[in-house]
């Protein structure tokens, strides 16, 4: 079995390895840590979110699939994923958990973790209820944009796709929200769903 490229607290005291960020010879990955010289791959991201999930049910979402997909530049705190329905996991603080209904289609395996594919995550991004009532969290829209921007996602694959969603919950509001982040090249601001 290859020794993975990340180290974490279970191989050196979280003191070393925050000395080793400030000497240059590691650089932050998550909540692992890499050589400098390390790619910055989707699939380093994943193992990183990986660890820090903790348990294999755990699909990587929202957010966390769009920073594992290079998106934005920094993980969630917390971590963000899913599990589908009816699947029980313990968390703690530092994991924020969704049940919903998920596919095969809708994932896929990078670093030894499940992550929701780029069309999924920004569907669940634009879907997504948010903690800022009648507004678009702002974090949400700059990995929507994110998405977009790398170029990981199309608007024409994620209008269609949320057309052929039919009539279930929020999905004119991700039409709305989608709108609103395709005009404004990014929200840097809370966008209202109008």
């Amino acid at each position: 079995m290859p020794r993975t490229r990340l180290l974490t607290t279970d191989d050196w005291p979280e003191a070393e390895l925050r000395a080793a960020v400030l000497a240059g010879e590691l650089v932050a990955v998550g909540a692992c840590w890499a050589s400098p010289t390390e790619p910055q791959t989707p699939s380093l991201r994943a193992a990183a979110a990986a660890w820090s999930l903790g348990d294999a049910r755990f699909i990587a979402g929202t957010r966390t699939a769009a920073w594992i997909w290079g998106a934005v530049s920094r993980a969630p705190t917390p971590v963000q994923g899913c599990v589908p329905l009816r699947v029980r996991v313990h968390t703690d603080g530092a994991v924020h958990v969704r049940e919903v209904v998920i596919t095969d289609e809708d994932t896929v395996v990078l670093g030894g973790l499940r992550v929701t594919t780029p069309l999924r995550t920004v569907v669940d991004l634009l879907r997504s209820p948010g903690d800022r009532p009648g507004g678009f969290d702002p974090a949400d829209a700059r990995a929507v944009a994110g998405l977009l921007a790398i170029e990981a996602v199309s608007v024409d694959e994620v209008t269609g796709h949320l057309a052929a969603l039919g009539t279930i919950p929020m999905v004119r509001q991700a039409e709305r929200r989608l709108a609103a982040v395709q005009r404004l090249g990014g929200c840097s601001d809370p966008v209202s769903p109008r």
